[in-house]
């Protein structure tokens, strides 16, 4: 129990699906090597050529059928949507390095809580492309099961048997910062003793790059963050889970135990849909804090969420400073492995626990010369940073002005 009498929650699972490994430590070995999953984009036909943008960062060589194949309650997750089965992935690779029974002992004191912030949007347009292009009588039969947003959370939840609290959350890029958020509340307060939770996204299809590039948010080049030259940002697919447990449930089983989550601030702008706001994400930062019971010098490092757009690194920088100064080191993910939507709270979250582990912290890829709107923060560069450090931030202000802060602490046994 904290002071407050709510109980302490913490993390023994990890699993991912990115553009730059398939497996957690596939993609911790790419952070290592400054691998970067930003390429050309493929597309199925010759229908894309003329988009103006022609990369992104896409999840290559999944094999769902042999990435899936120990899992067997859920009859239909072989034929679920791309975003759904890299969240039955990502779940099945956390909930084993978690040690969990399977299915769970006690089904309703587990929740299942897995968002996505596009879901099924290629399943829906290769419906639309059955029936005004090619003229089909009917879509696939399975469309609408693969395109409803809580079908991710849907599919975990029956494969490892999960009968408490089961859906999803949509708050684009805070969608999985927001499930973490909830499932650590259901555990603080005693409704649950597990947590599944994370985001997926698979919504790189024709229709979505021609979506995004009417927005003129997207980078031809490639993506970087707080940079002078940025120019946008790249869409990125992938997914990131976490197991969460109150530290009773952890430490009774014998459970090795990853990181705690020490405080959790979330707010919204309530001003615009696409520019940002310093007052919001500089209030998710202090209600984390507050949360936590720390001050600003107490956090050694911060995951921003820098996705190299034009006024949305200038805000995020500006509320950092705002709070922190120089006193914390910073560096954005997104030059790795793209702007993976949806999924990036969980997948940052992820990075930030190994980088704790590792004493080693991934630079801003791609930051050489730092806007001067941006200001004087201790961008993470070059090399990285060996550090070694207790606590640390991670931040997702998404459109819409919907803000997330987590504060991660490094779990000293």
């Amino acid at each position: 129990m904290t002071g407050s009498g709510l109980r302490r929650v913490v993390v023994t699972g990890l699993g991912a699906v990115t553009p730059i490994g398939n497996t957690v430590p596939d993609f911790w070995g790419a952070m290592r090597r400054a691998q970067v999953g930003v390429g050309p984009l493929v597309l199925p036909g010759d229908d894309h050529h003329d988009l103006k943008i022609q990369i992104a960062a896409q999840v290559k060589d999944f094999d769902a059928k042999g990435r899936l194949k120990t899992l067997k309650r859920d009859k239909l997750l072989p034929y679920a949507d791309r975003y759904s089965q890299f969240a039955a992935a990502a779940a099945d690779e956390a909930v084993t390095m978690a040690g969990l029974q399977r299915p769970f002992e006690d089904p309703y004191r587990v929740a299942c809580i897995i968002g996505s912030g596009g879901a099924g949007l290629v399943a829906i347009e290769d419906a639309y492309r059955d029936l005004f292009i090619k003229k089909k009588k009917a879509t696939n039969p399975l469309t609408l099961i693969r395109i409803i947003g809580s079908s991710g959370a849907a599919h975990v939840g029956i494969e490892f048997g999960v009968k408490g609290p089961v859906f999803a959350t949509c708050s684009a890029c805070s969608t999985a910062a927001h499930a973490i958020g909830i499932g650590r509340d259901y555990i603080q307060h005693g409704l649950v003793d597990v947590a599944v939770v994370g985001a997926s996204e698979a919504v790189i299809s024709y229709g979505t790059m021609r979506s995004w590039q009417a927005m003129h948010v997207l980078s031809p080049e490639g993506i970087f963050p707080f940079a002078k030259r940025r120019n946008g940002t790249v869409l990125g697919e992938g997914a990131g889970i976490l197991v969460l447990e109150s530290l009773e449930h952890a430490k009774a089983r014998g459970a090795t135990i990853l990181a705690e989550l020490a405080g959790f601030g979330m707010t919204a702008d309530s001003k615009d849909m696409v520019n940002p706001d310093i007052e919001g994400p500089s209030e998710a930062m202090q209600l984390a804090l507050a949360d936590a019971r720390l001050q600003p010098e107490q956090i050694d490092y911060l995951n921003a969420h820098g996705t190299a757009t034009e006024h949305g690194d200038i805000a995020e920088s500006q509320a950092t400073f705002r709070i922190f100064g120089q006193k914390a080191p910073v560096s954005s993910l997104k030059g790795h492995f793209g702007h993976t939507l949806g999924a990036c709270g969980a997948l940052e979250s992820w990075a930030t626990i190994q980088m704790m582990h590792g004493g080693w912290f991934a630079p801003t890829r791609n930051l050489k010369t730092v806007d001067e709107r941006c200001g004087d923060l201790d961008y993470v560069l070059g090399e990285g940073r060996k550090l070694d450090i207790g606590l640390a931030m991670n931040n997702n202000f998404a459109f819409g002005g919907i803000n997330t802060s987590l504060i991660i602490k490094r779990w000293a046994a």
